[in-house]
Formats: C-alpha cells, structure tokens, sequence
C-alpha cells in the first residue's frame, strides 16, 4: 500500500460480507477535510443498506458504508477555516446517497457535517454519537421546541436513539418517562426517566398514572408500527406533539386529530443527501459536545469491541437486535 491508497471495507452486492479492498486515498476538495478515521458506529439503518433494503439511503451497492465517525483532520482543502490539522473531530458524514462510508482508513468530508470531538469522550464514545443525538436534536429541540416542565413519553427508551432522546430531554428541563420492557426498567430509570412496562398497561393506563388522563406535551417514537398509533392516542389534548423516525407505513391520523395535537416526521439524512441544510447538523454536534463536556450528555456502547476486519460480525450483531448500546468499529488502532 502506496501513501495515496487506504485500506476500506466494501460490500460488492446485497447481504455480502465485506471485503477488504486497498483504494485510492481521497483529496479534500472545497469546502472538505480529510480525516483519519479512528472509529465507525454501526447504526441499524447500515445493515440495511447492506442487505439492500434501504432504498430511501440512495447508496448502491457495491459501496463503503458507515455513517458516524470520529478521527484525526489530516489536512484541509480550499475555503476551509474552522479545522486544521490535528483536530480531533465527529460527525455524521458518508455512507449514503452516494457518499464514500467511514469503514475506511480515511475519508474527504463536507466540514458543514462535523465538530470538534468533545474532550470527556474517547474516540470509540464519539463515534457512537452522530446519528443518535442528531436525530433526538431534530425531533425535540427543532421541530417540538422542548422545554422546562413539559411531560415527554419516550417510546423505544433504551434503544440506541431513545436513550439519547431521554438525556437530551432531561438536560432541557423536561419530565420525562420513557416505554421499554420489564428487564430494561433499571437502565431507563438510571437515565433519569420513569420507566413505563408497555407489556403491562394499556396506553390509557398509563397516560391515566403519569398526566391524569390529560397526555404527554411531546411523544417521541423511535419504534414504529403499533407505538405511533399509541403515540396519537397518549399525545396531550390541545398542543401535544407526537415525532418520529419510523413514522413510513399506513395509520390513522383520527385519534391525533381529535386531540387538536400535530405531528412531525424526523428524517435526519435529509442534509446528505440533497445538500440542503448541513450548516444545522454541525450546530447540533457542537452543542451536543457542550452537553457532554458539562455531563449532561453520554452514549451507551455495547461492551462487545469489533476490530477493522470484524465489520460483518459487527453488522449481524446490529442486525440480530441483541445489542446493549452503541456497536462501534475500531477502523486504526
């Protein structure tokens, strides 16, 4: 391997394994840095793009995946003024809409997609972030303007968005209760949300316990199916507002409606991959650093460590459902 090539996971077709390949290290162009990547998460929505089922990502195959990432700027290219080299960054930067992935040594990405790493996290912990926090940022903060007092039901409390969305609804002075099984109640509850058993009550049972029959300010699902149609039922009459990132099949908007309540769709690639709105995904990362260096702010990793060539164990494990946190890829050692 020449100083103008890298080491990069692809996957040449549909459900393959990866292979690795030794391809042209990429120059930055305006507006881009080139870094170092240490560290790649593994987010759901990668194993699908990887088993081909993720047509709305726009990312064809065969490709480098891998969305989030931490690393090193090696250096800059034309109009860049915010990093230099040695800056230790993270962002959410590749692996759709054509975009070369982060399971490579090195990648050339749009500065407006990253921030500086925040200092009380490892490289591994960064990396786990990106897609997380940005995508609870979108929902809670842009979209239902969270705030001191509110009453915010979680669905899915312990997965790998939900848990973000918890701490960040905390750190905005929200109530916040968060729906998971019996066995994940002790995780919510450390995170400083009242945990709800959805096996155990109704919707109505408990929008009766936790606001008096009256429903949550926000709900927030990052389930899907069955758990939005119970978010439009548990959202509060006159104001409530109901978000979430799964929000693609067929249901009835009659028991929102009857509420007077709203409702708003997250899609959180939507920058990369017209371009359009990257500026605010940078903004999210840096005040997300501030509320991770303030200890407001921290991301689950599942205990298990995958190593460069380890990628396909890391993407079945992701896929199996069976995770206790964020799965991340060690790209450099």
């Amino acid at each position: 391997m020449t100083s103008h090539s890298m080491k990069a996971l692809v996957v040449p077709t549909a459900e393959a394994a990866f292979e690795i390949q030794e391809l042209r290290r990429p120059e930055p162009g305006r507006g881009q840095v080139l870094v170092r990547i240490a560290a790649s998460g593994v987010n759901p929505l990668d194993t699908k793009i990887r088993a081909g089922k993720a047509d709305h990502a726009r990312q064809p195959l065969p490709a480098v995946l891998g969305m989030d990432l931490a690393g090193t700027v090696v250096t800059v290219g034309a109009g860049v003024t915010d990093f230099k080299a040695g800056d230790e960054i993270f962002g959410l930067a590749g692996g759709i809409g054509g975009l070369q992935g982060t399971l490579a040594e090195y990648a050339a990405v749009d500065e407006r997609l990253i921030a500086l790493k925040p200092a009380a996290l490892s490289m591994r912990e960064a990396a786990a972030l990106p897609l997380a926090v940005i995508t609870a940022w979108e929902g809670l903060v842009d979209r239902a303007q969270v705030g001191p007092g509110q009453r915010v039901l979680v669905h899915g409390g312990a997965g790998g968005v939900g848990h973000i969305v918890i701490q960040l609804a905390k750190a905005r002075g929200a109530q916040v209760f968060a729906t998971g099984s019996a066995a994940q109640a002790d995780f919510i509850r450390k995170l400083g949300a009242t945990p709800i058993d959805y096996r155990a009550q109704t919707v109505g049972e408990y929008v009766q316990q936790h606001t008096d029959g009256r429903g949550f300010d926000i709900v927030y699902d990052t389930v899907g199916g069955a758990s939005l149609d119970a978010s439009f039922t548990a959202a509060r009459k006159y104001g409530g507002h109901v978000l979430s990132i799964l929000g693609w099949g067929t249901h009835s908007l009659a028991p929102l409606s009857f509420r007077a309540a709203t409702y708003s769709g997250v899609f959180t690639l939507l920058p990369m991959l017209t371009g359009e709105g990257c500026e605010h995904h940078g903004e999210i990362l840096r005040a997300a650093a501030a509320l991770v260096d303030a200890g407001a702010l921290r991301p689950l990793l599942d205990p298990r460590e995958f190593k460069f060539v380890q990628a396909t164990e890391a993407h079945e494990l992701v896929a199996s459902g069976k995770t206790t946190g964020k799965v991340v890829v060690d790209v450099t050692a």
